[in-house]
C-alpha cells in the first residue's frame, strides 16, 4: 500500500530521493567490512545491492534503516539524518529482513490485520484479504507462523510490508526460500512498488531478479563500491555466483 501523498509528489517532482548515502562505511566493533559507498534511492527507483556472502549487502541495509551506527559518512531518509527511534522513520520505512518478525501467538490473518491497522490502514480487513490472496496465504490465513513452511513465512514477512503504508521497501534477498512461481511474484510486486512511485532497496543473489527489477546496483566490496547497470549486475552474479 502506498502513501498517495508520496504518488503526488513523484508527479510533481519534489522530494524525489528517499535515502542519501554518501561515504558510507559500514561494520562491526570499529572494523569496516567494505569500503565507503555512495548512491541514492529514488521514488521510482529500485537500486540492488549485489556480492558474495560477508561483502557487506546486509550490513548496508541494516545501517541505512538505522539498526547499525555507521563507522563513517551519512545516511539520510527523507532528508534529514536517518534515526530508527523516530516515529516518522518507523512510519516510513517496511523492512523484511533475514529475521523471523512476526507474533508467533496471533494466525497470519490477525498478524497481517494488527500491522496494517497499526499503521492507520482504513479497510484493513479488504486490504489484508487482497494481500493474503496474492502471496497464496489465503489457505493458511488462520494458522500460527510456526506451523507454516519456510516459503510461507517468508511469503508472511513480504505480506507484513505490503499491507502497511510505506515510502521506502527494504528486502533482505527477498528471493530465499521461494520457489519460481513466488519469485516471479516477488520481481511482478517490485516493479509494482517502483511503478506506483515507491522506492526499493534490495540485496540479492539472483540474477535474474536483478535483470527484471533493478534500476541500479551497488556492489559492496573491500576496495571500492561500485555503482553498476542491471545487466552489468545480473552478469557479475551469473559470473561469480555472488
Amino acid at each position: 500500500m502506498r502513501d498517495p501523498e508520496c504518488a503526488r509528489q513523484t508527479a510533481d517532482g519534489d522530494d524525489a530521493v528517499v535515502v542519501r548515502v554518501r561515504g558510507l562505511v559500514v561494520g562491526y566493533a570499529g572494523a569496516p567490512v567494505a569500503a565507503a559507498a555512495t548512491f541514492d534511492v529514488a521514488r521510482g527507483e529500485v537500486v540492488a545491492l549485489v556480492g558474495p556472502n560477508g561483502c557487506g549487502k546486509s550490513t548496508v541495509l541494516r545501517t541505512v534503516l538505522g539498526r547499525l551506527e555507521p563507522l563513517a559518512g551519512e545516511v539520510e531518509l527523507l532528508g534529514a539524518p536517518v534515526d530508527e527511534r523516530l516515529a516518522h522513520v518507523r512510519a516510513a520505512v517496511a523492512a523484511v529482513l533475514d529475521d523471523d518478525a512476526w507474533f508467533p501467538a496471533l494466525t497470519v490473518r490477525e498478524h497481517l490485520y494488527l500491522t496494517a491497522r497499526g499503521h492507520g490502514v482504513l479497510g484493513a480487513d479488504d486490504v489484508v484479504a487482497d494481500v493474503l490472496d496474492e502471496l497464496g496465504l489465503a489457505a493458511v490465513a488462520h494458522a500460527l507462523p510456526t506451523s507454516l513452511s519456510s516459503g510461507q513465512r517468508r511469503r508472511l514477512l513480504l505480506a507484513s510490508a505490503l499491507v502497511r503504508p510505506r515510502e521506502l521497501l527494504v528486502l533482505d534477498e527477498p528471493e530465499q526460500r521461494l520457489d519460481r512461481a513466488a519469485r516471479e511474484l516477488v520481481e511482478r510486486r517490485i516493479r509494482d512498488e517502483a511503478a506506483d512511485g515507491g522506492a526499493v532497496l534490495l540485496a540479492t543473489h539472483d540474477a535474474a531478479l536483478v535483470r527484471a527489477v533493478a534500476t541500479s546496483v551497488v556492489q559492496p566490496a573491500d576496495d571500492i563500491v561500485r555503482v553498476l547497470s542491471a545487466d552489468e549486475g545480473a552478469a557479475l552474479i551469473a559470473r561469480v555466483g555472488a
